[in-house]
């Protein structure tokens, strides 16, 4: 069996990243690595059902291959041109009674969050408050009880200070999972954005209250509130630009 004989038997078993690699051991081996057959092997594992035309839709099925498997450039992201000093979040919760929570929180206090877990907290509390996400938080001092027995609601706007400037986060959503192994009761929304980033949609804000584990099954004894938009940001500037597209009035 002669050496091109040989490749061509071992070639049809390689990924493309390893088959293109051999593309740049010597010219003998490019030639037959850039057999389209190979590449049209490649392209039925990811596409049957492209293959299944009489030509590529491209030149070559090795074109069409390369055209989708180009490494994705790490792009930096300019700085945002909000800071959380240009903002402040107005949160009001209420139960049917009434209000048992209404602030204006500046923007940098809700992003310095909880430092310090509070007396007695669980191991898995403080393993979710000191986590890697980005999470903005706030302590609530004094605490407050939100009994399980009653429908809570949460609303929260966003005010920009340099603009004079408004948008809805969350609109009266309701506190509907409660998870007591995390300790959080949580409720979300859907963000509206500007007519000027139309392709923008399916982005939620999440709110949860995070409290301590009384003992009493009917109330929870909250602590702090924590607000996240994990769908789409994970880091500081990821939530800035993200506030910056809402829908300011």
């Amino acid at each position: 069996m002669t050496s091109d004989e040989v490749l061509k038997a071992v070639f049809p078993y390689l990924e493309g990243v390893d088959l293109a690699s051999c593309m740049g051991v010597c010219k003998q081996w490019r030639n037959i690595a850039r057999d389209d057959f190979f590449w049209k092997c490649l392209c039925a594992k990811r596409w049957p059902s492209i293959c299944k035309q009489p030509n590529p839709p491209t030149v070559t099925y090795y074109k069409l291959y390369q055209t989708f498997n180009k490494r994705k450039q790490h792009r930096t992201l300019l700085p945002p041109r909000l800071s959380f000093d240009d903002l402040e979040f107005f949160i009001d919760i209420c139960t049917e009674d009434g209000f048992i929570f209404s602030e204006v929180v500046p923007g940098p206090i809700l992003q310095n969050g909880i430092k310090i877990p509070p007396p007695g907290a669980c191991d898995m509390l403080k393993f979710h408050l000191e986590g890697p996400e980005y999470r903005m938080k706030l302590p609530v001092d004094p605490r407050f009880t939100v009994p399980l027995s009653q429908t809570v609601s949460v609303s929260v706007l966003v005010g920009r200070k340099d603009s004079n400037r408004v948008a809805c986060i969350i609109n009266k959503s309701m506190f509907d999972y409660i998870d007591r192994t995390a300790y959080r009761a949580m409720a979300n929304d859907y963000l509206d954005f500007s007519p000027v980033y139309p392709f923008v949609s399916g982005i939620r804000a999440w709110i949860s209250l995070l409290f301590m584990e009384e003992g009493n099954e009917g109330a929870i004894d909250v602590f702090g509130i924590e607000m996240d938009f994990c769908d789409a940001a994970n880091s500081k500037e990821e939530v800035l630009w993200l506030l910056d597209m809402l829908d300011w009035k």
